[in-house]
């Protein structure tokens, strides 16, 4: 996959992820984006670390993506950085 689909599937992982995680996530489309990318990448570096025994950063599939976003939304919203910044 080159870069423009990685950021096309990054955008339907960050899309995919937000819509399961309950809460409100205040960020726009490049912000869902980017969350999707490093998902992406959280999920395959975990998944390779589980099954392959090593660490290896690289992007995963849809599932282990939105796994991924679900843990950096997850850890975003413990530690405050996705408030409303617009009241």
């Amino acid at each position: 996959m080159g870069f423009l689909g990685f950021i096309i599937f990054g955008a339907i992982a960050g899309y995919l992820g937000r819509l399961l995680m309950p809460g409100r996530q205040p960020m726009g489309c490049l912000g869902t984006t980017a969350l999707g990318m490093a998902g992406s990448l959280l999920g395959g570096t975990l998944a390779s670390l589980l099954f392959d025994g090593d660490v290896r950063l690289g992007g995963a599939g849809i599932i282990g993506s939105i796994i991924g976003v679900l843990i950096v939304l997850f850890v975003l919203q413990r530690t405050g950085h996705l408030n409303d910044r617009r009241r």
